[in-house]
C-alpha cells in the first residue's frame, strides 16, 4: 500500500462553523489590550489560555502562534472566539492578511449579532475597520478550528 491516506477534515469544519458569522477587525493595539477595549465596551469577559492558542506550521522547521481569546456568554449557548490574524508578520488566513483580528460568534442568532457588534466597533477609537466576512471567502477556514 503506498497511498498516502488524507485525513477529511470537511465534517469537522461544516461542524464547527454551523451558526456562526465573523467579523474581521482592523486595529493597530496588541492583543490584550484590544480585549480590555472589547470588554470594557461591551461588558464581555473575553480571556486568553495560551494553550488554546493557534499554533500553524508551514513548515517543519517553522511554528506561528496567534493568540485566541475567548469568551463564553453565561446561562447561553453563545460563544465568542477572538484570533489575533497576524504573528511576527505571518497571516494566519493570508485571504485577509490586511486585518488584524476575527471575531467569531458562534450562536443560533449569530449573524443578527455580528451585525450589531460589527456596527459598535465601527464607533471605537481604536477601531480602523469592522466588517463581517462571508466564511466562504476564507480558503483557509481549518486554521480556526480549536
Amino acid at each position: 500500500m503506498s497511498g498516502k491516506l488524507m485525513l477529511d477534515m470537511s465534517g469537522a469544519t461544516e461542524d464547527f462553523f454551523s451558526d456562526t458569522a465573523m467579523i474581521g477587525i482592523g486595529s493597530a493595539m496588541p492583543g490584550y489590550r484590544f480585549c480590555l477595549a472589547v470588554n470594557n465596551a461591551f461588558d464581555f469577559a473575553f480571556t486568553r489560555e495560551p494553550e488554546s492558542d493557534v499554533e500553524y506550521r508551514p513548515a517543519k522547521d517553522q511554528v506561528h502562534i496567534f493568540s485566541l481569546y475567548q469568551c463564553q456568554e453565561p446561562y447561553s449557548s453563545c460563544r465568542h472566539l477572538l484570533y489575533k490574524l497576524q504573528s511576527e508578520k505571518k497571516a494566519l488566513l493570508p485571504e485577509i492578511k490586511q486585518l488584524d483580528y476575527l471575531w467569531l460568534i458562534s450562536s443560533p442568532t449569530a449573524e443578527h449579532e455580528a451585525e450589531i457588534l460589527a456596527a459598535h466597533l465601527r464607533n471605537l477609537p481604536e477601531i480602523q475597520l469592522a466588517q463581517i466576512i462571508a466564511p466562504d471567502r476564507l480558503k483557509n477556514l481549518n486554521h480556526l478550528l480549536i
